[in-house]
């Protein structure tokens, strides 16, 4: 079992869940998160005065998938969550980190049957 961590665009969210969707993925946590990468924020303007955003709003996906669905979960969330045609700075990383266990709470169901 692995742990998908995706940081995307918040616009690419219901794109990348309706993906998974149809990839059988029923299942994700999200979050808001705020960050920078290579990109280090971006300059605004308010009244006319620029100033510089530091910290862009993000989206936090948490999927926890079997092995054989891992290469497919990612190919799709890569490929939904790109801006544009071949993606831009700022589109987001894919973290991939084991599992040793899981424990659904309500059947007590453990290990791949409890996701």
């Amino acid at each position: 079992m692995r742990m998908i961590i995706a940081i995307i665009q918040p616009t690419k969210l219901s794109a990348v869940r309706d993906a998974l969707r149809d990839q059988g993925i029923d299942h994700l946590t999200v979050g808001d998160a705020m960050g920078y990468g290579r990109q280090g924020g971006k300059l605004a303007s308010f009244r006319g005065n620029e100033y510089k955003v530091d910290l862009l709003r993000k989206v936090t996906l948490e999927i926890v998938v079997n092995e054989d669905a891992l290469e497919p979960a990612l190919e799709v969330i890569r490929k939904t969550a790109l801006t544009g045609t071949e993606g831009e700075i700022g589109d987001g990383k894919i973290f991939v980190i084991p599992i040793a266990d899981v424990i659904d709470i309500g059947s007590a169901n453990r290990g791949p049957h409890a996701i």
